[in-house]
């Protein structure tokens, strides 16, 4: 591999690159889909190529194969180069990349059983059992199921001098119990979060007790009272918070929206370059870190696809919005003298894009539990898992649903409630942050499909945090229309 990496970035340089690099990447994805007693889906499949970047009087140039062969990289990167050549005609400003010291280093993901070795027939008579519990419930009609094991493989280099390997394995679960009745359906999921662990994962689960509960909650859920609208405070556990941080905080800090050069997917940001120092986000409660070092994390690596190494920084910081999510190309647009590392593409084929690193939420400094949360809370809502939700094109105006909603009264926990949502504008909702729980009450639960650009790119990202409540938010009811 060294060696193709080498013809690939010498070709690159003769015929006029300032800068070149070569992704080679290795994807093997496994997937298990099961609806009640039978295995729908069963599927493994793997792909390999290379993508070469050049920069070329300032210009980029990309160009990719799946032929790993010495006259193919040639040929490719000579194409990435004509790319940037011709792009350069039409070049505004130039590409400007913020130094990076050369790596030559290899990471892996710390796994313990490498899921592709682990039988699929052991995977398959998980799914099934599991399923089959979910169906000894009275009320459930349908109960779904999947695993799906990622592995990554990548090898960087690039004319700066780095040569960077690493192998990548990511872990997703994920079961769903379907009550139907009385003219209406519910779901609720098995909340087990996507990690970047091996089958080690799912051992360490007691997916039977988990069935089961998922299961009734679904029956309950069904029956459950239609919520009432109004203002009330909300507890939010790391399952559910784990999404209104990510499309709140995480897409709207990202430097390429910011500046208006992205908008797929997702919009553009009202967190504009004006605001970097001043804006106040939220309450001085309101720690936010993008991190691409925290442990099993989804955005976890040991370098980005610019090979920057991983880091982690502060993007809000007591309430103050701090910095930007950028790459090397995108650091200089805030005066900034170093990548963020933020650097990502999905496959060999396409261009790395900026993407969200994992983002988390800081603990308490003070000891609080949940229980001692919900004790201190007389009028509230706790919501459990991730549901509906809608956010505008500048990520300010939003509304989030929950997989599992109960009422709190009196500083305990009452009956469930159904088809409600809460609404906000972020800096509002973020800003009524009076408390979070402390470390020892920390989950990390993440995405494991965020789509960006176009052709669109889908990406993996962490959010971690302790439950934490906001007060005095305002909750609406959809008549059972949700």
């Amino acid at each position: 591999m060294k060696d193709l990496a080498e013809l690939a970035l010498d070709t690159a340089k003769s015929k006029g690159a300032s800068y070149a690099d070569i992704r080679i990447c290795r994807y093997r994805n496994q997937y298990i889909f099961g609806r009640d007693k039978r295995i729908e889906t069963t599927a493994d499949t793997e792909d390999m190529g290379f993508g070469i970047r050049a920069i070329v009087n300032g210009a980029w140039g990309f160009a990719s194969s799946y032929r790993l062969e010495k006259e193919e990289i040639q040929r490719i990167a000579v194409l990435a180069v004509d790319v940037a050549k011709a792009s350069s005609r039409l070049l505004k400003q130039p590409v400007d990349l913020v130094p990076e010291p050369a790596y030559q280093d290899h990471w892996q993901s710390p796994i313990e059983k490498n899921p592709f070795k682990i039988p699929m027939e052991k995977k398959i008579d998980l799914i099934l059992k599991i399923n089959e519990e979910m169906l000894k419930v009275d009320g459930i009609k349908v109960a779904t199921a999947f695993l799906n094991f990622n592995e990554i493989w990548k090898s960087f280099a690039s004319t700066d001098g780095s040569f960077i390997e690493q192998d990548l394995f990511f872990c997703y679960p994920n079961f769903t119990a379907v009550a139907v009745g009385a003219g209406d359906s519910q779901t609720r999921s098995i909340q087990v979060p996507p990690e970047q662990k091996g089958y080690e994962h799912i051992e360490s689960v007691d997916w039977i007790g988990k069935a089961r509960q998922a299961a009734e909650e679904a029956v309950q859920k069904l029956k459950a009272k239609q919520g009432d609208a109004g203002k009330k405070d909300l507890v939010l556990l790391p399952s559910h918070l784990c999404l209104t941080m990510h499309e709140s905080i995480g897409h709207a800090t990202e430097l390429d929206r910011a500046l208006g050069w992205e908008a797929d997917m997702a919009g553009t940001s009202f967190v504009t370059l004006d605001k970097m120092g001043a804006l106040k986000y939220g309450s001085p409660l309101m720690n936010i870190v993008g991190d691409k070092l925290l442990p099993n994390a989804l955005g976890t690596v040991g370098y980005d696809d610019d090979g920057v190494k991983a880091r982690r920084f502060h993007i809000i910081k007591e309430g103050i919005f701090v910095g930007y999510q950028t790459t090397r190309e995108l650091a200089r647009f805030v005066n900034e003298k170093e990548s963020k590392g933020c650097a990502y593409a999905d496959s060999w084929s396409s261009f790395p894009l900026q993407r969200m690193p994992n983002i988390w939420l800081k603990p308490g400094e003070k000891k609080l539990s949940l229980d001692e949360l919900i004790a201190d809370t007389k009028d509230g809502l706790l919501f459990d898992g991730m549901g509906s939700f809608s956010i505008d094109h500048q990520r300010y105006n939003f509304q989030f649903g929950g997989d599992a909603i109960w009422e709190i009264k009196n500083g305990k926990i009452g009956d469930m409630v159904k088809n409600v949502a809460y609404q906000s504008k972020t800096t509002d909702f973020w800003g009524s942050l009076d408390a979070v729980c402390s470390q020892e009450h920390w989950e990390n639960w993440g995405v494991f499909g965020c789509g960006k650009g176009e052709p669109m790119q889908s990406a993996r990202m962490g959010h971690g945090s302790a439950p934490a409540r906001f007060r005095q938010v305002n909750i609406v009811s959809a008549g059972g229309k949700l």
